[in-house]
């Protein structure tokens, strides 16, 4: 846009020369018109070219003729030397991701981080990275890296991390126990790394873990068989105190019946014969009653 606005400046200025050359009346007085207008452009571009505006969560830095500038522009307008050359860094998060699954990392295909584990077999990770520019540091990443840091740094390293540290877990391992120890241990690392260079790591996600088929399989198989076991134990524990309650209410009617027994006397025997007896003779209805002839009890018969 700056130099569009010289252009024009330069070729209204030029053609205000070639109007002060004409013989007629008003051509001096376009002229001056014109090399009036040339100049009010030409000020305009030469001042807008010394505002730069940042935009909010970016920073800019300076550069001349090959030499960068420490001081950091930060978001809003910016007055700068038009001879300076700004390039903007995102000081946002951003997330770069490695997966297998075709379009949905950074880069087109598999992506996805291939480890050999401790036991010799190949593991298949998928990542996220999150990570930030430290804003002072900018200066220093255009000098030593560049714009594309992602691809120089970011990526390279935390891949080259991720391989260094699972070598020392087995493979079943990566996927069930150690999962959380070997994501701290690669997160440590990679933050460590990346903060010398001036971007912070902000999280590390180990989105998944793919086994060998074999290993899969065979992990699967050990959990079925856990689980059945499980079941066999809870299984067993309700027969057993099936068991357990037959037994105390076994017990609990034999203690009974050892009970009555001790206190059913003969007299007592009889004294409840005597009292049924009555019960009977008493009633209204029509009876009969057969003794055994054993019994020294009377037989009492309502005429009634």
């Amino acid at each position: 846009m700056i130099i569009i606005f010289l252009i024009l400046a330069v070729v209204l200025f030029l053609a205000a020369i070639q109007l002060s050359k004409s013989p007629t009346p008003n051509a001096a007085r376009n002229a001056g018109f014109l090399k009036i207008g040339a100049a009010f452009i030409a000020v305009i571009a030469v001042a807008s070219s010394t505002l730069i505006q940042i935009n909010a969560g970016q920073v800019g830095v300076k550069s001349m003729f090959g030499k960068i500038d420490d001081e950091v522009l930060q978001p809003g307008l910016n007055i700068v030397n038009p001879l300076y050359q700004v390039t903007e860094f995102d000081t946002r998060t951003q997330n770069y991701t490695m997966s297998i699954v075709h379009d949905e990392g950074e880069k087109q295909g598999d992506d996805a981080i291939r480890v050999l584990s401790k036991d010799g077999l190949e593991v298949i990770l998928d990542i996220t990275i999150l990570y930030r520019v430290l804003p002072e540091k900018a200066p220093t990443i255009l000098k030593t890296i560049g714009i594309d840091y992602t691809d120089k740094i970011v990526r390279p390293l935390s891949r080259t991390r991720t391989r260094d540290v699972a070598v020392y877990y087995d493979a079943v391992a990566l996927f069930s126990s150690s999962r959380d120890e070997f994501q701290a241990k690669i997160t440590k690392d990679i933050e460590r790394d990346l903060k010398a260079r001036g971007i912070i790591l902000e999280d590390l996600l180990v989105r998944n873990i793919q086994l060998p088929a074999k290993v899969k399989e065979s992990i699967e198989a050990k959990i079925t068989a856990e689980q059945e076991s499980q079941k066999m134990t809870f299984v067993l524990s309700k027969e057993r105190q099936e068991a357990d309650r037959k037994r105390v209410e076994a017990q609990g009617i034999s203690d009974y019946q050892r009970i009555i027994s001790q206190g059913l006397t003969k007299e007592l025997l009889q004294y409840e014969s005597i009292k049924a007896q009555k019960d009977i003779a008493l009633s209204p209805n029509a009876k009969v009653i057969v003794m055994d002839g054993k019994s020294s009890a009377n037989l009492m018969i309502n005429d009634k």
